[in-house]
C-alpha cells in the first residue's frame, strides 16, 4: 500500500466515524416516540449524570439537617393594642353622644396589629425561644406549629439585654431542637438559616459563618446599658418574620437564633445576625427557673484594645487585640480582684477575649456569685486572678421575677397593674384584661391588655384599683348594662358597654 492509498484509508475512515457519531448523538437527543415529559427528558443529554451517580458528600448534605429542624420551629404571631390618641367624654358619650361600637370595635382602641416572627422549640413539653422584639408589648401570641396546629403562649420571661423571650404552650410529645455549642463553630462552617419570612412557613436558606462575636449597635437604650451583642454573622438569607428562628448546623443543632440583618432597604442584603446558642441556652436557663435573667457583672469599663485608643490615650499597647480596662467601679468583683485602670483582659476562663463582644458574652454566660478566672496584662506582664461576680445591685442575691396572681370570672382572667405600668400611666391601679374567652365582652370591644380602672352602672360609678375589686364588682352587677372606662397600655383611653346575662 502506497502512501497515497494510506492517506485516503485514513480519510474515509474518519468520514464513517463522524457519520455514525453523529447519527449516534442525534438518537439520544432526538426523544423516540417520547409520549410524557419524563420520557422527553430521559432522552436528554443532561440526565446521563443521574442522581444515582451523582450524590452530594455526607458532609454537607443539608437535606438531613433541614427535616430534623423544620418541624421545631414555629410561626409566631403577637397581638399588639396600639391606637390612635384621641380626646373624648366618655361619661358624654355615654348619655347619648357618639358611639363607641359604630366600627366593630376594630378602631378607637380596637385595632390590633399583629408581629410575625419565628420560634424554635426547645423542650417536648413546649418551651419555645424567640426574639423580645417579637412579643414586646404583645396581650396575646398565637403560635403556629409546622403541622397546622394552633396553640395560645403564656410568655415565661423576657431578657431585653440578649433580645431574647421565653414561651411556653401547653403541649407535649413535640419535636424539639437540641442545644449546640456556638464555641466549637468555625468561620467557613455550613450553616442553615429556619424561619418564617414573609409569611412563608417553614423556609430553610443556607450559608456559612462569617464571623463571630460581632457588636452591630442595635441593643442601643436597653436599661442599665448592660446589653449584650456578640452575634454570629452569616450569609444566609434572613429576612423580616425569620427573627427567632433558628440557626443550625448540619448535624441539626441549634447553634443561634437568627435575630437581625444588615440592611439599608429592610430586606436582605447580604448578612443576617444570630444570638449564639451558649447565650441562648443560659438565658433560657434563667427564664425557666426564675423568671428573669441572673446577669453577673465584673464591674469594669472597658474599650477594644485598637490603633486608634493607644492614639487618643498616647499609649503603645503590648498585644494588638484584647479588652482595655478604662475605669473600675467601687465595690465590684473587678475592684476585689485587683483590676485596676490601664489593665489589658486577653483571656476568661482560659478563653482568649479579643474584643469587648467577646469578654461580655463570656461574662453573660455567668451568674452572681460564678467565680471567673480573668487574665490580664499589666505593665508589660501577664498575670491570673479569679473574680467573683455580682448583680447590679453589688451582691450575689439570685433575683425571682413575681409572677402575679390571676383571677377569673365568666371566661375573663385579669391580673393587677404592674408598679412599672403604674408610673409610666401615671395610675394608682387597675385590672388588666389577661385572657378574654367571653362572647359579650369581646363583641363589645374589650381587648387583652386593657386596663379597667373605673366601671359604670345603674348603682353608679365604681373606681377599680386591683383585679380583686373588678371581680367584687361583676358579681353584683348580673343582669345589669355596665360601661367599662380605662386604657391600652399605651395610655391611649378608651371605653365600652356591657350587658351582663
Amino acid at each position: 500500500m502506497n502512501k497515497q492509498q494510506f492517506f485516503l484509508g485514513m480519510l474515509l475512515a474518519a468520514l464513517i466515524g463522524g457519520v455514525v457519531a453523529l447519527a449516534g448523538v442525534s438518537f439520544l437527543i432526538k426523544p423516540q416516540n417520547a409520549g410524557t415529559f419524563d420520557e422527553k427528558q430521559q432522552a436528554s443529554f443532561v440526565n446521563l449524570l443521574s442522581g444515582e451517580s451523582f450524590k452530594i458528600p455526607d458532609g454537607i448534605n443539608f437535606v438531613a439537617s433541614a427535616q430534623l429542624v423544620t418541624p421545631a420551629v414555629v410561626h409566631v404571631n403577637s397581638q399588639v393594642a396600639i391606637t390612635p390618641r384621641t380626646e373624648r367624654d366618655p361619661i358624654q358619650e355615654f348619655f347619648g353622644f357618639p358611639d363607641p361600637r359604630r366600627d366593630g370595635g376594630q378602631g378607637r382602641g380596637g385595632q390590633m396589629p399583629v408581629s410575625s416572627g419565628s420560634g424554635v422549640i426547645i423542650s417536648a413539653d413546649g418551651y419555645i425561644v424567640t426574639n423580645n422584639h417579637v412579643v414586646e408589648g404583645a396581650t396575646k401570641i398565637d403560635i403556629s406549629l409546622d403541622n397546622n396546629k394552633r396553640y395560645e403562649a403564656t410568655v415565661i420571661g423576657t431578657d431585653p439585654t440578649t433580645d431574647l423571650a421565653l414561651l411556653k404552650i401547653e403541649a407535649t410529645g413535640l419535636t424539639f431542637v437540641r442545644f449546640g455549642d456556638s464555641d466549637d463553630t468555625m468561620v467557613g462552617e455550613w450553616v442553615l438559616a429556619v424561619g418564617n419570612p414573609f409569611n412563608l412557613n417553614s423556609t430553610v436558606t443556607a450559608g456559612i459563618i462569617s464571623a463571630k462575636a460581632r457588636n452591630i449597635g442595635i441593643l442601643r437604650g436597653v436599661e442599665n446599658n448592660l446589653q449584650i451583642e456578640s452575634f454570629l454573622q452569616t450569609d444566609a438569607v434572613v429576612n423580616p418574620g425569620n427573627s427567632g428562628g433558628a440557626l443550625v448546623n448540619l448535624a441539626g443543632e441549634l447553634i443561634g437564633i437568627n435575630t437581625a440583618i444588615a440592611t439599608n432597604t429592610g430586606t436582605f442584603t447580604g448578612y443576617s445576625f444570630a444570638v449564639p446558642s451558649t447565650l441562648v441556652k443560659k438565658v433560657m436557663d434563667d427564664l425557666m427557673k426564675h423568671g428573669a435573667v441572673q446577669r453577673g457583672l465584673l464591674g469594669v469599663s472597658i474599650n477594644n484594645v485598637s490603633p486608634e485608643l493607644a492614639d487618643a490615650l498616647n499609649l503603645t499597647f503590648p498585644v494588638e487585640r484584647g479588652v482595655y480596662v478604662g475605669g473600675v467601679n467601687e465595690n465590684s468583683a473587678g475592684k476585689e480582684a485587683g483590676l485596676k485602670i490601664g489593665d489589658i483582659i486577653i483571656a476568661i476562663d482560659g478563653k482568649t477575649v479579643n474584643n469587648v463582644a467577646n469578654l461580655q458574652e463570656l461574662v453573660a454566660r455567668k451568674r452572681p456569685g460564678d467565680k471567673i478566672d480573668v487574665e490580664y496584662i499589666r505593665d508589660g506582664k501577664t498575670s491570673k486572678t479569679s473574680a467573683t461576680l455580682k448583680n447590679f445591685s453589688g451582691d450575689t442575691n439570685i433575683v425571682k421575677r413575681e409572677i402575679p396572681k390571676t383571677y377569673t370570672f365568666e371566661g375573663l382572667q385579669f391580673e393587677d397593674v404592674k408598679e412599672d405600668a403604674k408610673q409610666k400611666l401615671e395610675i394608682k391601679g387597675g385590672a388588666v384584661i389577661k385572657m378574654n374567652s367571653n362572647e359579650n365582652w369581646k363583641k363589645a370591644g374589650a381587648r387583652n391588655g386593657f386596663i379597667i380602672t373605673s366601671v359604670i352602672s345603674d348603682k353608679g360609678r365604681a373606681k377599680i384599683n386591683n383585679a380583686q375589686e373588678m371581680i367584687d364588682f361583676l358579681e353584683k352587677s348580673k343582669g345589669e348594662e355596665i360601661v367599662v372606662l380605662g386604657m391600652f397600655p399605651d395610655g391611649t383611653e378608651y371605653y365600652f358597654e356591657v350587658e351582663r346575662n
